[in-house]
């Protein structure tokens, strides 16, 4: 039964190969979910669709088959990072687009609060992304004051 489960499910092969191949199956995924997540933004050829429920969808599905926080915050970040490099390659898109890169940098700094190892890790990208949307429209200032007095207390040196 578990054999046909696994033959059929493509959640079940994951979750699997997580509990019995351990770091090896993790990094696959990861990088599986990258390439998702990339893929939206700047496919190997093409224009991103941009199909944020996609990408977000390959971050929530790595995040609960393999339970990894540090790796599942790195896919977050690395959203974002995508999302700042499209808007800085081709102008402005839409507030939904801009809802979605602004709560998922929050989410960011949540965890970073909740895991202090996490800050030392992530800052410089994180201070890059806020250099990064200075002087446009939707810049992280755009964020409501507390999400601003976070990212002072954690990214930066001085904010605002």
């Amino acid at each position: 039964m578990v054999a046909d489960l696994y033959k059929i499910n493509k959640d079940v092969q994951s979750y699997l190969s997580v509990q019995f191949l351990g770091e090896q199956a993790v990094t696959e995924l990861f990088n599986e979910a990258k390439i998702k997540v990339g893929n939206e933004f700047f496919p190997a050829k093409g224009h991103g669709k941009l199909r944020l429920s996609e990408a977000k969808e390959a971050i929530s599905n790595f995040k609960k088959t393999t339970n990894n926080l540090l790796l599942t915050t790195e896919l977050m970040l690395y959203y974002v990072e995508q999302g700042v490099e499209f808007t800085n390659t081709y102008g402005d898109i839409d507030e939904r687009f801009y809802t979605s890169m602004e709560t998922m940098y929050e989410k960011v700094i949540t965890i970073c609060n909740e895991e202090e190892e996490f800050i030392q890790i992530f800052k410089e990208r994180l201070r890059e992304i806020v250099t990064d949307t200075d002087g446009i429209g939707w810049g992280l200032l755009c964020l409501p004051l507390s999400s601003k007095q976070i990212i002072k207390s954690v990214v930066l040196d001085s904010f605002i």
